[in-house]
């Protein structure tokens, strides 16, 4: 990675996870305008035995992050083929006790000093998000952005948590595709 520091948040896309038979796949990727924030926590601990004086064994488990996504405001595809909700012929979105949540891969970017970087989370879960609003005073628009909470688990086909990448000479072509499919790693070996 070439950036000393990264900021901002943008492109954020979502791409429904189907596991069947041990297999997973996922469906193309949709945007999901509006990021404001995306604030991850590390799930996971270290556990460090200590005999003959010394630590002698040592382990650090990763269990993925939770945390959270806000957004401008949930967008109807998200409603419906991420969180289950159900749209009528009137254009109406239910929410039911019993929607079915699914899980996806969460790709985006945030800016560097020298370059974009692009990351993806393969295997997403996501809570509905609070409801609120309030009236407008003296005229003042105060915008209401949504937040969904978001766990993030390794995937139960490999483990693979995450993937980020910065553009090179080498992966242009991948880099500019990114958000056409969810990336899998390659067989290839890097440093």
């Amino acid at each position: 990675m070439n950036n000393k520091v990264t900021f901002g948040l943008s492109n954020v896309h979502i791409a429904k996870l189907t596991e069947n038979g041990g297999n997973i796949t996922y469906d193309t990727p949709f945007a999901l305008p509006g990021a404001v924030n995306l604030t991850l926590d590390k799930e996971g601990a270290q556990t460090i035995f200590r005999a003959d004086d010394s630590d002698y064994f040592k382990h650090a488990s990763n269990n993925g992050y939770t945390g959270s996504l806000e957004i401008a405001d949930v967008i109807e595809k998200f409603l419906v083929d991420i969180l289950g909700q159900t749209k009528d012929a009137n254009g109406v979105i239910f929410e039911n006790a019993e929607d079915k949540v699914q899980r996806f891969a969460l790709m985006g970017e945030v800016d560097g000093d020298k370059n974009k970087r692009r990351f993806v989370f393969y295997d997403c879960m996501a809570e509905r998000p609070s409801f609120g609003s309030a009236t407008t005073e003296s005229g003042e628009i105060t915008v209401k952005t949504a937040t969904l909470d978001l766990t993030i688990s390794p995937r139960t086909t490999d483990n693979q948590v995450k993937g980020i990448v910065e553009p090179n000479e080498d992966n242009t072509a991948m880099y500019n595709a990114f958000y056409s499919s969810v990336y899998e790693k390659t067989n290839s070996s890097g440093v």
